[in-house]
């Protein structure tokens, strides 16, 4: 969705990226200490009671975070991008490796939201696009409220 060359820049860009406190080596640090520690603290009560059943149990804590803590680098990277240009409202929505694209007319969209802002969509001939995952509540109702000023608005 970049403009080439001569290509008119968007009119409005709206770019919606999950919140990563942690960096990739931060993640991994962090992994490695939680399995460390459980583990340690495994080998030191089996030592100390003699409950060696518990360590299988210390590992599968291990398996457990390794895969949470592998979902979340697939996912860091994802990312919503609403863009409007001329006619055209275009959403790219990023989820791991799936990239899906939307066109929609800007003449036909409209900006769906909750009184709660809890859920955001455009909608366009009956079809509705749930936008604004990755931000707060406080974030979406912004997004709503500009995203129908930009819609309202004639290039």
């Amino acid at each position: 969705m970049e403009e080439g060359l001569g290509a008119p820049a968007a009119e409005y860009v709206h770019i919606g990226r999950r919140n990563n406190s942690l960096s990739r080596s931060g993640r991994r640090l962090a992994l490695c200490c939680l399995v460390g520690a459980s583990v340690v603290i495994a080998l030191a009560f089996a030592a100390v009671t003699g409950a060696w059943p518990m360590l299988p149990f210390a590992g599968l804590e291990g398996i457990a975070l390794y895969l949470a803590f592998r979902y979340l680098d697939r996912h860091a990277g994802d990312y919503e991008r609403v863009s409007i240009r001329g006619d055209r409202v275009n959403v790219e929505i990023v989820d791991g490796q799936a990239v899906r694209r939307f066109e929609l007319n800007r003449c036909w969209a409209r900006v769906i939201c909750d009184p709660a802002g809890v859920r955001v969509a455009l909608r366009s001939h009956g079809k509705e696009l749930e936008i604004g995952r990755h931000l707060c509540t406080e974030q979406r109702v912004r997004l709503a409220g500009r995203l129908k000023r930009e819609l309202r608005s004639i290039a």
